[in-house]
């Protein structure tokens, strides 16, 4: 089977309007992004639209995305901001 298929979770990272940046997990990226720019995903960045993907990375299932979201948003912003870079580059 193919590993897109079972990689069903995303971690990932928004650059909100503000510059600042918004961590989370989702199974829907596209969807999740829609709801974040029409206000509805998250108190945080409802405030800060419109809100740009910049960052993601699948796991298997919610309690992997969990995990690397508790560790990602544990990092400063400028590791935040070379995991960006890093991503940019592939």
């Amino acid at each position: 089977m193919n590993n897109l298929h079972t990689m069903s979770w995303h971690c990932y990272l928004l650059e909100c309007a503000d510059g600042t940046l918004y961590t989370g997990i989702t199974n829907d990226l596209e969807k999740r992004l829609t709801a974040h720019n029409s206000g509805t995903a998250s108190k945080y960045t409802r405030s800060r639209l419109p809100v740009r993907l910049v960052y993601a990375e699948p796991y298997i299932d919610r309690a992997a995305a969990s995990r690397r979201e508790a560790a990602v948003k544990k990092l400063g912003r400028t590791a935040k901001l070379a995991l960006m870079a890093e991503s940019a580059k592939s």
